[in-house]
């Protein structure tokens, strides 16, 4: 008897573990791409004002939303590279 009553302990504990893995899931973070004619330091000011307004709407990057900054420093040759680095890369998952 006490051994039946150990196996349902044993299988309800189980059972419990596995649902609460479940829910466990990390959370899908927003991802947005900053793509920049421009340089790093020219476009700091706008870039802020972006990361502001974001936050005026309940995002805060690093915390629930993903930016991801490309500079083509003035060589317009260099757009479709860094949109297809921005569509292709996937490194923000730490978070």
């Amino acid at each position: 008897m006490k051994r039946k009553i150990f196996c349902i302990a044993l299988c309800a504990l189980l059972l419990a573990l596995g649902l609460s893995a479940e829910a466990q899931q990390p959370k899908k973070v927003p991802r947005l791409g900053y793509l920049s004619s421009s340089d790093p330091v020219s476009e700091s000011a706008r870039a802020e004002a972006i990361r502001l307004a974001l936050r005026e709407l309940g995002y805060i990057e690093g915390e629930n939303i993903a930016i991801e900054y490309r500079y083509a420093e003035g060589k317009s040759d260099r757009y479709p590279e860094l949109a297809a680095e921005l569509v292709h890369s996937r490194l923000i998952s730490s978070w």
